[in-house]
């Protein structure tokens, strides 16, 4: 059977799938004086691993370049705030007596931005209700509430928005999402990230069905310096592949392995029990894995990115989000009713085209982005 599933998989050419026998190659020094622990698994899906350590330090750097790179989302949610501008016109000249044209008015604003009724109306009348009682005596003093609010919103379940990638190497991330969702894209860019961080990432070409989507991870692999394993015939299953992909990651000391899969609908039982099937070969592989199962949604669909979602959720328990093509959308808003409905964390934004483009999520930055 192994040798069976070596003949149908092959790494890019110019590299070697192992390294020969009695090779000079050796696995990365581990320090021994590291005490890891796992606390209380609060997900079926993923174990995160203590304060110490290679990932969790990998984690929190990446999060913490967010907080250097709020120019890029600043001007990634350019779209987003050009809608939102017209609340600072109504805010300016409020009084009393027009606190319910100016509600009105601002109610508007956030719809047209898919903040979403719900979410829309629960900011509003908590406005409202903080006027009348005379919490709130200025337009300055409304707009800071209303900031308030949505950040509160974006926190208030406690998610994590950094990668949690676990204790033991490699960490596993799968990236799984619809067609044209900017799913391979975004691995690129996050491998990139990562091996800028000082990681070895391993990408592993899962999309076996779409022709160009191994040429295209391959570009991605040369652009990044990073090693790839690709299925030498059409119909290998991605299951087999991306097994051999995290074996390999595994002998020869890789950190990260990023996991490509191939696109589906939402709708299309058969394709999302494929991802159960991977999800399944990639943890007989490594005990654990995989540590992140990362959903690509296309941020120009708004809210109709929640029956996604909830399906892809429901299937194999997404762990994080990365909305793509903010930049390009009027629609922000969206991403404050993802995480308030689903509560699932937003842990990257896709806020232009550029290799550096795919930001971590930071909260408060992001509100700063659409309310300026």
């Amino acid at each position: 059977m192994a040798s069976s599933l070596s003949s149908h998989l092959v790494p890019l050419r110019s590299k070697k799938l192992f390294p020969p026998p009695n090779s000079a190659t050796a696995l990365p020094h581990v320090p021994t004086n590291l005490v890891f622990t796992c606390p209380t698994r609060t997900s079926r899906f993923k174990c995160s691993a203590g304060q110490t350590g290679f990932f969790t330090k990998l984690g929190r750097l990446i999060k913490e370049k967010a907080k250097s790179d709020v120019e890029k989302v600043f001007s990634g949610f350019s779209k987003t705030r050009d809608n939102l501008a017209v609340i600072d016109e109504v805010l300016l000249y409020w009084n009393l007596p027009d606190t319910d044209r100016v509600l009105d008015n601002l109610e508007e604003a956030l719809l047209v931005a898919d903040f979403g009724p719900r979410i829309t109306i629960k900011i509003v009348e908590s406005l409202r209700e903080d006027i009348y009682a005379g919490k709130l005596k200025s337009g300055s003093e409304i707009k800071d509430a209303l900031k308030r609010s949505i950040l509160n919103l974006l926190t208030a379940k406690n998610v994590k928005t950094e990668l949690r990638l676990g204790f033991r190497k490699p960490a596993v991330i799968m990236i799984v999402g619809v067609n044209g969702g900017g799913k391979t894209t975004s691995l690129g860019k996050l491998a990139n990230r990562l091996k800028k961080e000082g990681a070895k990432v391993l990408l592993a070409a899962g999309d076996t069905f779409r022709a160009a989507a191994s040429d295209q991870l391959e570009i991605w692999a040369e652009r990044t310096d990073c090693e790839i394993v690709v299925a030498e015939k059409e119909n290998a299953k991605a299951s087999s592949v991306l097994s051999q992909a995290v074996k390999k990651g595994k002998q020869e000391g890789f950190d990260v392995v990023l996991c490509d899969t191939s696109g589906r609908l939402h709708t299309n039982y058969s394709l999302m029990e494929e991802l159960v099937a991977c999800k399944k070969a990639i943890g007989k592989a490594v005990s654990g894995a995989p540590n992140e199962i990362l959903l690509v949604l296309d941020g120009t669909t708004g809210l109709n990115m929640l029956p996604q979602a909830r399906e892809f959720n429901d299937v194999v328990g997404v762990t994080g989000l990365i909305l793509t093509k903010l930049d390009g959308s009027a629609r922000g808003g969206c991403v404050v009713s993802v995480v308030d409905e689903l509560g699932i964390p937003v842990k990257f934004v896709g806020v232009g085209e550029a290799v550096e483009d795919l930001q971590p999520f930071d909260a408060e930055a992001f509100v700063n982005a659409i309310f300026p």
